[in-house]
């Protein structure tokens, strides 16, 4: 990689907001606000919308869509009797 021109790569906290949250891990998102670890360090903490541990595709709490129902419809409205 050549020098100077990539932002620095640190660790960071991710904290969800929704599913009161936090991850451990490394990135190069920067923040003003910090947060005391588990371990005892001082990390910035970057404040997310939502993750893993709130999305209904992970948590198994989605929908599931009645795709059959809508074509019945589609194909009644619009098929061949």
């Amino acid at each position: 990689m050549r020098t100077g021109i990539h932002p620095e790569y640190r660790t960071v906290v991710f904290r969800d907001k929704a599913g009161d949250t936090a991850f451990l891990t490394r990135s190069t998102r920067t923040s003003t606000e910090t947060v005391e670890w588990t371990d005892g360090n001082t990390y910035p903490v970057v404040d997310v919308e939502i993750s893993s541990a709130s999305h209904p595709f992970y948590t198994g709490r989605g929908r599931v869509v009645d795709t059959a129902g809508r074509v019945e419809q589609f194909r009644r409205r619009y098929g061949r009797d």
